[in-house]
């Protein structure tokens, strides 16, 4: 496990993303684990997340799924617009 956290550390897409609002971020941490504020509420969704190419899966911690894509340094999902916080 340790030698998939670090390569996940450098992959490209590890760390915040957020709406241009900023209320919905999503933070892809570099164990393949995510964690998603939505306004005031902090840890609102935890789970897991792949990444094959630009795609990214979304299971959660009660077992729901989701997925987006990376597109020109923007993350498209679930009819949102996320960008990279650096």
């Amino acid at each position: 496990m340790e030698e998939r956290s670090k390569a996940m550390a450098a992959h490209p897409y590890v760390g915040m993303w957020v709406t241009a609002d900023g209320n919905i971020r999503h933070e892809l941490l570099a164990n393949g684990r995510y964690v998603e504020a939505r306004g005031t509420r902090e840890k609102a969704y935890q789970g897991r997340y792949t990444i094959k190419g630009n795609h990214i899966d979304y299971v959660d911690d009660t077992g729901f799924t989701a997925d987006g894509d990376f597109v020109d340094g923007v993350l498209h999902h679930g009819g949102m617009v996320l960008y990279r916080r650096k």
